[in-house]
């Protein structure tokens, strides 16, 4: 089987090193870039299986160079784990937003980080992962799983994978409510290491996407979120 193909982006070259060696010692073809311009010309040019991000890069920032990546029609299913000492929630919302698949502040241990990695590798492209082919209208938002597109009103959203299928989950059961675990089981697929945070992080960044229609995704104390039914 090809070696998997990293593009490491980190303008710290002792961890930039780190994560090299870590990486290429778990089997990996590893690319690395210490700036944003060289980022997207290595991405653009070899096409990576994901890309390990720092957000804090001199010249182009890590979230326009995410941005950029998810821009490009060739490139938008690239997966990016960002890497990054910004920890605030702020910021890991603001880094889901613009795309990126899983979120890990510094410092971050090899091990787990070479986890995160297989996991996030492992899971289905999201033309693939869709639960259903047919197009979902509830309370003004059509979700049309064959385009891989949402509407909200007359607004057309931009979602990641991650927000698209948990947004579709959510919505073609209207009324239902769905705890964290089992949110996070038909995001990511079970067995993988985010935690059950990530769904709220995915949620906010996922109202906020949706506008005024944000407020259809209602929050069930202690247990979970659900879908109004309101519209039906």
């Amino acid at each position: 089987m090809a070696k998997k193909t990293l593009l490491l982006v980190e303008d710290d070259d002792d961890l930039l090193e780190v994560l090299r060696l870590t990486f290429e010692a778990e089997g990996f073809r590893c690319l690395v870039a210490d700036n944003g311009e060289d980022a997207l010309t290595l991405c653009r040019r070899h096409g990576p299986d994901l890309v390990i991000l720092d957000l804090m890069l001199p010249g182009i920032d890590g979230i326009e160079v995410c941005t950029e990546i998810k821009r490009d029609r060739a490139l938008s299913r690239t997966p990016i784990l960002m890497l990054t000492a910004k920890s605030e929630e702020s910021d890991v919302v603001l880094g889901l937003g613009v795309g990126a698949d899983d979120y890990v502040t510094k410092p971050a241990r090899p091990r787990e980080l070479v986890a995160r990695v297989r996991n996030i590798l492992r899971r289905p492209l999201a033309s693939d992962s869709v639960i259903a082919d047919q197009v979902v209208s509830v309370g003004g938002v059509v979700i049309d799983p064959t385009r891989f597109e949402v509407r909200a009103g007359d607004l057309a959203i931009r979602l990641t994978p991650a927000e698209f299928k948990l947004l579709q989950v959510l919505a073609e059961s209207p009324g239902r409510v769905f705890r964290r675990g089992d949110l996070l089981d038909s995001v990511v697929g079970p067995g993988t290491v985010v935690t059950e945070r990530n769904i709220d992080t995915h949620v906010k960044s996922l109202r906020k996407k949706l506008g005024g229609h944000g407020d259809l995704i209602e929050t069930v104390r202690g247990v979970g979120y659900r879908f109004t039914d309101e519209a039906t």
